[in-house]
């Protein structure tokens, strides 16, 4: 709406006019009535506001032990955490360990197993060269019966 303006806008022409010491804005202030001071709080008011400060002063010492909590609990998680891989290097460790002990102890039992088979085969020898030598004896004790009777008839 160019060109039409309000009666109740106020236009340049109907400003009084600027001197060197006044601005726009001064003008504006002057022309508008002092703000009113706000109005005292009824005494509800005042302990509601104090009743939210104890809200706040107890909401601060909240968050800060919260705080606290989550840091300690945070540095017991770690250090568990910590604890924890140790133990399970640990584990690890004494699992290999173990693994090529009885690996080991296989093998060696392996031997000792083959050794008595070994054993067993050449104790089966052994039997008939144990019958062998019983017939042997006995021919040896044969002769020396025989032997001894000679000498005591020559004698």
């Amino acid at each position: 709406m160019e060109g039409h303006e309000s009666p109740s806008t106020p236009t340049m022409a109907s400003l009084p006019p600027l001197t060197s010491s006044s601005t726009t804005a001064d003008h504006l202030h002057s022309s508008l009535p002092p703000p009113n001071p706000p109005p005292a709080p009824p005494s509800q008011a005042v302990d509601l506001l104090e009743a939210i400060a104890v809200v706040e002063r107890d909401s601060a010492a909240v968050a800060e032990s919260f705080t606290s909590l989550f840091a300690s609990l945070r540095s017991a998680l770690s250090e568990v955490t910590g604890t924890s891989i140790e133990h399970i290097q640990c584990l690890s460790d004494a699992a290999g360990r173990l693994q090529e002990s009885a690996i080991e102890a296989a093998g060696r039992g392996n031997r000792f197993i083959n050794s008595c088979i070994r054993l067993n085969e050449e104790m089966k020898g052994v039997d008939k060269l144990a019958k062998q030598l019983k017939v042997l004896r006995k021919n040896v004790d044969t002769l020396d019966a025989a032997v001894n009777r000679l000498l005591r008839v020559s004698y």
